[in-house]
Parts: C-alpha cells; structure tokens; sequence
C-alpha cells in the first residue's frame, strides 16, 4: 500500500513516461513517502542475549542496485505464547531470511526476508501454512504483520481520525489456531533483497515478482517439510494480482494452491477509474462506495434505513441505469439523463452541476468535494480533516494516522519481540512505482483474472475468497465484484464485505467478523490428493 494516490500512480507509471512529476508525490506502497527513502534506525544486538535470538551482520540494501554476494539463511527463533480464550497457546517464531532458486537456472536468485509463526505437536506437518504479503508495489508484510491476524498486533484508532499509539497487544483474531502463518516481504522491502549477479530491480515487474515468490514458497515448503500442508496465499492490495500470478506458477510447478485470501482487490488494471484517467473507462465500480461513503457522512437523501438494501440498490443503479448513459457518454459524449443526475445527487449531496461537469467522477475527485471543507480517506473514507491540516499533507489522512505506528512498531517489534537485529534500516515502504515493469499478458498494465482462471482450471479444488470494505476508495468493492464475475458462477468463490477501509481488518469490529468468516474458509479448505 502507499498513499492516496497510489492506484493512480501504479498506471501512470507504467502508461505514461511523462509522469515522473506526479510519482514524486506518491508514496511507495504501504507507506509514506519518507518511509521509502528512509528505512527505520538499524536495529542494534539485544543485551543480554536472549536464546535463539540471532544478530545479522548483514547489511541489507533497498536501492534499485542493491545485491547480495553472500546471503545467508539463519534465523532467530523464539519460542512464546498467546492466551486464546483463556489458555495458553504456543508457538514459535521464525525471523530470517531464506534464499529462493531460480526453477529455470537452478541457481540462487533472491534472499527473502521472513517472520514464521508455527505450532508445533501431532499433525504439524499437514497443518495449513499460509502465506501473508502486502502490495504497493514497494510495501513490505508490516501492515498485514502488525495489523491482521497474527499473534501480535497494533492497537488501532480506526475510523477516527487520531494517529496510533505505538502499542503491541496479543491478538484475539490471530489465525494461528488454525494456521501457521509466513510474513513474508517483497524484494526490495523490509530485509528482502536480490543475490548477485541478480539487482532488486531484476524483480521489480509483475512477472518477476511472481515467479520469486513462487521460488520462496517452494524453498519454504521444502525446507520445513511441508509439502502435505495445505497451501493459503493471503494477498493485499497489490498482493492480490500477484496472488493471482503466483497461484498459477505454484500450479505449473506442481506446488498445489488450497485457496487464496484476496484482501482489497485490484486484479485488473484495466477496469479501474483510480489508475485511469476519468473519461477513459467508466467509473462504475466506484458509485457504490461513494453512495456508501456519503451516507456514513449523513449527506445521502433519504439516508438508508437498511444498509445491506442501500448498498444493493446501489449496485442495481450502478450496473442499469448508470452504465447506460456512461456508455453514451464515453461512445460520443452524449450529455446524461436527469435522471441519472438526480440519483447520484441523491446518493452523494453533490450538487447537480458537480455531476454534470464531472459525470464520469474519479475518487480524487470524490475524496476532495465528498464533505465540504474536508479531505476524506482514500483507504478509509470513514477518516476525514479539515482541508490545510497536518492529517491532509501526504494526500489521505486515513494513512497518515496510521504509517508511523506501523514504521515505529515493526522496528521495535523485531529487536524486543523476534530479538532478529541487523545492520541495516527495515524498509516498510520502498518508492519504486515508477520503476515497476507492469506490463504482463501482452498487456501493458496487468489483468489477472486470466491467471486465476488458469490456476483454478490447473486445480479444481482451489478456494477463493474476497474480502472488502464498504469505505475503500482505492479498490471498491463493487469493482471487484465486476471483476471477478468474469470467472462466471462458482461456489468456490466467496465474497465477503465490512464496515472498513482498505485494510478491513484495522477497524476492531470488521476485524472480529472478519477472522470469524476466515476460520470458516479455512475449517472448509481440503486438498485434493
């Protein structure tokens, strides 16, 4: 993830050379743009040595050059525990780096860095083993890591507008009960980094990327003998087209995939009105959640009654009457019916004239006029400040008053917690956007839904679930669901929605349905022999 306008960004870097001015206000993908330059202090030995704590003289390197010559494949591993309704439960923590071969040379290609929660006794070796990473391009596993389901999270102030505390409590929602659970970052991000004669810019592109997490995966698996685990991938953000990629190569590579999470989807570029420019596609995916937006800011008129009914008549708008007159619209410009106006006027309170003169709105739009004299959230549009505040600097106030936590917390959480320390600075979120090679297919921005469609045909057995929430203006919902829909009807496909953000899971009530509707998913995942 990076910052508000990072959906933008992620197209006009691949589409457009001339966008270079626009990428230096963007974000690297999870962070801010100080945290991409920037990685947190190195992280110094911990004194007094505690057992199985490992201190890594390595320097790691974010830099596009960046390239080891001697990588290693040490660890620190800590064994701790987690009251899960009111008993003990242990586990052992895995932080280190692992060292992916290239399937087509055999030879050692990147050093990934990793943190590993497992659980240890009868059957450990068929336990599922899921798979955790963020997207960006650029972001490392920490938003996920620190805010999810693993054992230790970061207390969050979600929807209000007030920046975290740096706090780590146990985690309630922890999935670990029903998984063990690999964070793992991307190369280039937190200690990850490529091995000679390889650059990290020799994995910075859609293909590449896939296919070293492929080799991660591999290396993970057979290292920990863990081939008759189930197989989770668990995407974010960008996360989920590399999901998509991934599923297939495992596929091809006779690694079997049981299911994957798709957290906040983009799977196709394409499709999306925040990377394009608005006018060139119709901006249909994001009517719901601005109809959903402006009714949790008590503009909509008549405000809903019945939410879940709202949001459907939302939809039904959005796929009928709005996506016939865009289709006019877009075809030759023919001006939109009054109806049409009146509906999205009455979905948002904008006034006639803003739709009129912005028909085919984009979300930058949206998340500057939605409150009058506010900036509302790209990835939590519940989020807001006043226009001109310190909470609207960085473009999206819903993670500005996230990112330092997250930066801070991860640091302190690998010295103090995982006792893993390094020479180098852990990088949250590294700015290579404008470096990203997105062309993939034949296509010069990415559509995945080809790939996940391959990689479900490859396993017929292969769950999905989608999971979304309601205030993304990053990835809406409802985008998605056009999205996937393209796979046509299937009963392994699931689709789950919150009352959040982009990250569903940082708001404390979505994040207790949410694990509910994963351990679910995952008490349903088998792996066909």
């Amino acid at each position: 993830m990076a910052n508000s306008t990072k959906l933008r960004c992620e197209l006009r870097a691949a589409a457009f050379a001339a966008c270079a001015a626009l990428l230096v206000a963007c974000g690297g993908g999870g962070g801010d743009s100080s945290a991409a330059v920037t990685p947190t202090p190195p992280v110094t030995p911990t004194t007094p040595t505690v057992p199985g704590a490992f201190d890594d003289t390595l320097a790691y390197s974010n830099l596009a050059s960046g390239s080891l010559s001697t990588p290693n494949e040490n660890a620190a591993v800590i064994a701790s525990h987690i009251q899960l309704n009111g008993q003990q439960f242990n586990y052992t923590a895995t932080t280190g780096h692992l060292t992916a071969t290239d399937v087509r040379t055999g030879k050692a290609s990147a050093s990934f860095f990793y943190v590993a929660y497992t659980v240890a006794g009868a059957g450990a070796a068929k336990r599922p083993v899921t798979f955790f990473y963020n997207g960006g391009p650029g972001s490392s596993s920490t938003y996920l890591h620190l805010g999810s389901f693993g054992p230790r999270r970061l207390v969050s102030t979600i929807p209000n507008a007030t920046v975290m505390p740096v706090q780590l409590v146990d985690n309630q929602e922890t999935l670990l009960a029903q998984s063990d659970l690999v964070f793992v970052d991307a190369i280039g991000t937190g200690y990850s980094q490529a091995i000679a004669p390889n650059t990290n810019q020799t994995f910075w592109g859609v293909d590449a990327d896939a296919a070293a997490f492929r080799d991660f995966v591999q290396r993970y698996v057979a290292v920990n003998k863990r081939e008759a685990s189930p197989k989770i991938l668990f995407g974010e953000s960008y996360g989920t087209p590399r999901t998509a990629v991934l599923a297939n190569l495992l596929e091809l590579a006779g690694v079997q995939v049981a299911a994957v999470v798709l957290q906040s989807s983009i799977m196709d570029y394409n499709s999306n009105c925040g990377v394009l420019d608005p006018g060139a596609i119709s901006c249909e995916g994001y009517v719901p959640t601005y109809a959903a937006t402006s009714a949790y800011y008590q503009r909509s008129n008549p405000l809903p009654s019945d939410f879940s009914a709202y949001v459907q008549q939302a939809r039904g708008f959005a796929a009928g009457d709005y996506r016939s007159a865009m289709t006019a619209y877009l075809a030759s410009k023919v001006a939109p019916p009054a109806g049409v106006i009146a509906q999205l006027v009455a979905y948002t309170g904008l006034p006639v004239l803003t739709w009129q003169q912005n028909f085919d709105m984009g979300p930058d739009y949206y998340q500057r006029n939605a409150v009058p004299g506010s900036l509302v959230g790209r990835y939590d549009a519940r989020v807001s400040a006043p226009n001109g505040s310190a909470l609207t600097v960085d473009g999206d106030p819903s993670l500005t008053v996230i990112n330092s936590a997250f930066v801070n917390g991860i640091a302190s959480y690998l010295a103090n917690e995982l006792h893993y320390s390094a020479r180098s600075g852990y990088t949250s979120s590294n700015n290579i956007v404008d470096q990203w090679n997105f062309s993939h297919d034949g296509k010069q921005l990415p559509d995945t839904i080809p790939d996940l469609a391959a990689a479900m045909t490859l396993n017929p057995s292969m769950k999905v679930l989608s999971v979304n929430g309601y205030y993304d203006l990053a990835t809406p919902f409802h985008q998605t669901e056009l999205d996937l829909a393209r796979l046509g009807a299937n009963p392994l496909i699931v689709l789950k929605y919150y009352a959040s953000g982009h990250m569903t899971y940082l708001d404390d009530s979505a994040r207790r349905a949410q694990q509910m509707d994963l351990i679910n998913f995952f008490n349903s995942v088998t792996v066909t022999p």
